[in-house]
């Protein structure tokens, strides 16, 4: 039977209850004098807030079933930049068991796959997708990436829009040979909301789809965007200096607010500043959509002012003009390999941005922004390692291959699990059948958590969303 969405994910156990409230105790200190006001009775006493869940909106995900698997005799990219010639891949418990040459124990009873012609490598993680809140068919009810009702809407997460159903999802599997991805909402406002990452599996909801113990994320955008948004509306911000100033002052309102509540836990929360207090702590992780060179310096800054980390720029056109500056200070950029010329700040694009900060030692990562872009990014990579050679850059296939699965991994905060190949990670794989950065080649079999969830060779395994069944076009890959 075919992996539909409401009949596979039904062995996802269910959901995981909320924490319990708590409350503290309290002690007298002593005695009241006979001069002081007498106490109020208990029961007018006000009590304490009570403590919300330390997550409200957990992961319920439980991998699907899987087999020990021995994939043998592939030429293997590990995703940290090594290469291996007629190598071996055993996959045991949703784990990689070990990974070596064709010497390599393969346990008794594994299922092996002979691997001769192909290449393996890690899943293929995207940092910034919309898929789910952005979902197809692309029509109006189904736009939901952008809360653009005022610039600064830290207070909406991403996951909260998400649809399981999204048929982009099975296709970014399918031809993209993609396990993990970032959600992220739109650009429209300088605080977006909250972003999630997720495993590409099929599930009922959004939850039993979340990445366990992946920390979620802040989308923040500079440049056209805010200020194209809400200065058509003659709403602050109009200019740049417009998106300064409004960060700045939400920040520190968040300072500030983070300081009351550290005084007195009664406080009232503010579910917007709550987010921004948390990346200030580092509970989440900083995404800023910014294309030009002079604009992620200023955030550099800002970042240093209130205290929080930058994990990535997105899009980053220009991270070529600082790439020095990123490495320094341990920032990735998201970028893609010819995407240029659409807008101003998109005009000093160079098809070298992606070879050249790799090859300044800062960390580069292919991403999509796009429900097409995400079913190629193998392909997009391949453009830019081309770029990077024709310019002198010398880059193997197998180091480049980390702009698709370790870089992205440790953009996330999640490349102690995944990103690569290596004893104890999940077991995130993807087997093509030819050279991976070939327009010619996709995914023949793709493996999360050790669960096979594709196969092209087995019609019973090509995830199909209920949405799609009976539609023309059902599970169609092309």
């Amino acid at each position: 039977m075919r992996l539909r969405l409401l009949v596979a994910a039904a062995a996802v156990a269910g959901l995981v209850g909320c924490a319990a409230n708590q409350t503290e105790a309290q002690t007298a200190a002593s005695e009241p004098s006979a001069s002081e006001p007498k106490a109020a009775p208990a029961n007018q006493q006000a009590s304490p807030r009570a403590a919300p869940p330390a997550d409200p909106y957990p992961s319920t995900y439980r991998p699907y079933a899987s087999v020990p698997t021995a994939i043998v005799g592939a030429t293997v990219f590990d995703g940290a930049g090594r290469r291996i010639d007629n190598g071996t891949v055993i996959m045991v418990d949703g784990r990689i068991q070990s990974i070596g040459g064709p010497d390599t124990a393969i346990p008794e009873g594994a299922t092996r796959i002979d691997g001769t012609g192909r290449f393996v490598t890690p899943g293929i993680i995207d940092t910034h997708s919309h898929l789910g809140d952005y979902p197809s068919p692309g029509v109006e009810a189904h736009s939901d990436g952008n809360e653009a009702t005022n610039p600064v809407r830290a207070e909406v997460w991403a996951e909260h829009s998400v649809w399981p159903q999204d048929p982009g999802f099975t296709r970014a599997l399918a031809n993209g040979g993609v396990t993990t991805l970032q959600i992220l909402p739109g650009s429209a406002n300088l605080f977006g909301g909250r972003s999630v990452t997720v495993r590409n599996v099929p599930a009922r909801t959004v939850m039993q789809m979340r990445f366990p113990g992946a920390p979620r994320g802040l989308k923040m955008a500079c440049g056209e965007n805010p200020k194209r948004v809400y200065g058509n509306r003659n709403v602050m911000p109009q200019t740049r200096m417009g998106n300064v100033a409004v960060m700045r002052a939400t920040w520190q309102r968040a300072a500030e607010y983070r300081d009351r509540r550290a005084r007195d836990r009664n406080t009232a929360r503010d579910f917007q500043l709550d987010t921004l207090v948390d990346a200030m702590n580092g509970d989440i992780l900083v995404h800023i959509h910014c294309y030009r060179a002079d604009e992620m310096g200023i955030m550099m800054d800002m970042a240093r002012e209130f205290g929080f980390r930058i994990a990535s720029f997105h899009h980053a056109v220009e991270s070529y003009k600082i790439a020095d500056m990123l490495r320094e200070r341990s920032i990735c950029s998201s970028m893609w390999a010819d995407w240029w010329g659409f807008k101003m700040e998109a005009y000093d694009a160079i098809n070298e941005n992606i070879p050249m900060v790799h090859a300044a030692g800062a960390c580069a990562i292919v991403h999509s922004d796009d429900a097409n872009g995400i079913q190629r990014l193998n392909q997009e990579a391949a453009k830019a390692l081309a770029d990077g050679r024709r310019m002198g850059l010398r880059i193997s296939d197998e180091e480049a291959w980390q702009w698709l699965s370790l870089n992205p991994a440790r953009a996330l905060g999640i490349d102690r699990e995944t990103g690569s190949l290596a004893a104890g990670k999940r077991a995130d794989v993807v087997l093509w059948n030819g050279n991976p950065y070939s327009v010619y080649t996709r995914p023949q079999q793709v493996w999360i958590d050790g669960a096979l969830l594709y196969d092209m060779n087995n019609p019973r395994l090509r995830p199909v969303t209920d949405f799609e069944l009976g539609q023309p076009g059902e599970g169609d890959v092309k």
